[in-house]
């Protein structure tokens, strides 16, 4: 799975959220200040070259359907960023939000609540 550019992140988030969309639903939705049409067709014709979207031609427009589910993204970048920062230690991770108070300790508290109840 190819990496994907800050731009084709945020419009793949927006294509998650819509599961079946045309450019012009996806930048309905893109928050202000909005880029041009085509800079976003361009971006989503970047995520069909990538294996992202589906394109289905309808008319003459494409309706684009995500082909990557958000879950298996996020689960192979985050892994990426854990081996590559934090010595491939979620611990590691963890430890650093917390010394940066990113993190309280009833999140933490949560979290351990979270585990502790998907192991039952």
């Amino acid at each position: 799975m190819e990496k994907l550019t800050m731009q084709e992140e945020e419009a793949m988030i927006l294509i998650w959220q819509l599961k079946s969309c045309f450019v012009k639903d996806i930048l309905g939705i893109y928050p202000d200040p909005k880029p041009p049409y085509t800079t976003i067709a361009s971006i989503v014709k970047n995520l069909e070259r990538k294996k992202y979207v589906k394109p289905k031609r309808l008319g003459n427009t494409y309706r684009y359907t995500p082909l990557i589910p958000e879950n298996e993204y996020k689960r192979t970048f985050m892994s990426g960023v854990v081996r590559n920062y934090f010595e491939n230690s979620y611990k590691e991770m963890v430890s650093f939000f917390a010394k940066d108070q990113k993190i309280s300790a009833d999140d933490l508290k949560d979290i351990i609540h979270m585990i502790e109840k998907g192991k039952e």
